[in-house]
């Protein structure tokens, strides 16, 4: 069941929101050559803990972390440890927040030191296909057509989408209907309306859209060893178009 949230609800829902923004404007300024993903996690948890929220995925069906690391070749859902960051690697970090019964999630990916043209272009298309995905979430439009827009702005660059993760509905529970692909046809799905509060984010490969999970039951990677890029953003419809809450 899809809920439509009230202003009230949107109201709560900004301040989580705005700390993941925040913290991966943060953490941005972090990402470096030998710094470890741990401690890219344990700095996230302090500040988030510090504006008077928890994190939203620690614990979250047993996921051990704060924040999802996933360098290179891993998509999403990688457990930040002991691996340092080198020059060259990109970092996909997404994160949650819990405040005041409200969840906020976004990610971003992000180049560590000097990072080559094609991992540039990746992360350029990746993101670009998040907004085209923005634009079209607005008030009598289907839910496909935000999968539609980036699938034809990430396939027209020469990439692929995942299909095997999706984005989702937020509010009071991390993750609530509907799941959000980011392929499929365009008008079909179900009809977007004021008050629905989606976090859409496109996954996107360099090669083959396929994925696989590693033995840690976490950390899913390309299935030919490619990179991959993870943008995020939490929006809810309103009658004057999409308002993104994880944008400063």
């Amino acid at each position: 069941m899809i809920v439509i949230k009230s202003d009230e609800e949107i109201a709560r829902m900004r301040k989580p929101n705005r700390v993941v923004a925040e913290l991966l404007d943060y953490l941005e300024g972090l990402v470096r050559p030998g710094i470890t993903t741990r401690e890219l996690d344990s700095r996230a948890e302090e500040f988030i803990v510090k504006r008077g929220g928890k994190p939203a995925f620690k614990g979250y069906h047993g996921f051990p972390a704060t924040i999802c690391a996933s360098i290179n070749e891993e998509v999403v859902h990688g457990i930040p440890g002991t691996r340092r960051l080198k020059e060259g690697d990109i970092i996909g970090i997404d994160l949650g927040v819990v405040m005041d019964g409200f969840y906020g999630d976004a990610a971003r990916t992000f180049g560590v030191g000097k990072i080559d043209a094609d991992a540039k272009r990746l992360m350029t298309v990746t993101e670009a296909s998040l907004y085209k995905g923005i634009a079209q979430a607005v008030v009598g439009n289907r839910l496909y057509d935000i999968s539609h827009a980036v699938q034809r702005h990430v396939e027209e660059a020469g990439f692929s989408v995942v299909r095997d993760f999706v984005g989702h509905g937020i509010g009071r529970q991390l993750h609530e209907d509907p799941q959000v692909p980011n392929y499929g046809p365009p008008h079909k799905g179900p009809r977007l309306e004021r008050g629905m509060a989606l976090a859409i984010e496109p996954m996107v490969n360099e090669g083959t859209w396929q994925v696989k999970v590693l033995e840690d039951g976490w950390t899913v990677v390309t299935a030919d060893g490619r990179r991959s890029a993870h943008f995020e953003h939490t929006v809810v419809i309103t009658d004057d178009g999409p308002e993104i809450l994880t944008k400063l």
